[in-house]
């Protein structure tokens, strides 16, 4: 039987059976997997069983649904799947994985785990914060005067700049180009210090 383990910063706060053609997830509690946190849409995606396949379909939620690192719409889940909804990672644990594991099969390494990154703001109002990088594109800035896009690509990350006011990457400035981010590059955009973070 498939099932949908649940958790928060690595604490795994609930497991669920797929039993039925249709699983709701979402913030309301009339949900199969209920999830109360304002990140999460009251209907924010449905995981339909048909035979040994299981499919999640994001209901136009609010802040998307992430498999492996990447926006879904609708996709076919394979074991080890990692769904990622606001704060929330929700692994997909089919029958057939678990007989790999016994048997001593190495199962890969979800993306998102290998690639797991943050920008903390060094200077500023907002210092000592730190903003995760669990979207596809993260901006950061102020409308109007800088804003820089945090891009997550197979391989890593990448910045670049959406309209003026001298971002720099190291000292140096960035363009409209996609720049590669590395563990602890510094990034000055509006006066404000930041850096990218690798975990």
């Amino acid at each position: 039987m498939p099932k949908m383990i649940v958790s928060i910063d690595g604490v795994v706060i609930k497991e669920v059976q797929l039993t039925k053609d249709r699983t709701t997830l979402g913030r309301r509690p009339y949900n199969d997997i209920v999830i109360d946190n304002l990140a999460i849409s009251g209907e924010h995606a449905v995981l339909q069983l048909s035979g040994n396949e299981v499919h999640l379909e994001d209901l136009n939620s609010t802040n998307g649904t992430y498999i492996n690192g990447k926006a879904a719409k609708r996709q076919l889940l394979r074991n080890g799947d990692m769904i990622e909804v606001g704060k929330y990672k929700i692994k997909f644990v089919s029958d057939g994985g678990d007989a790999l594991e016994k048997a001593g099969a190495s199962v890969p390494a979800a993306l998102d785990e290998a690639v797991a990154a943050a920008i903390k703001v060094l200077s500023g109002a907002a210092a000592g914060r730190k903003v995760p990088l669990i979207k596809e594109v993260t901006t950061i800035g102020k409308p109007g005067v800088a804003i820089a896009a945090i891009t997550r690509r197979q391989n890593g990350f990448v910045i670049h700049v959406e309209g003026g006011g001298n971002p720099a990457l190291n000292g140096r400035p960035i363009g409209a180009e996609p720049v590669p981010l590395k563990n602890g590059d510094l990034i000055e955009l509006a006066g404000t210090q930041m850096q990218f973070v690798q975990t």
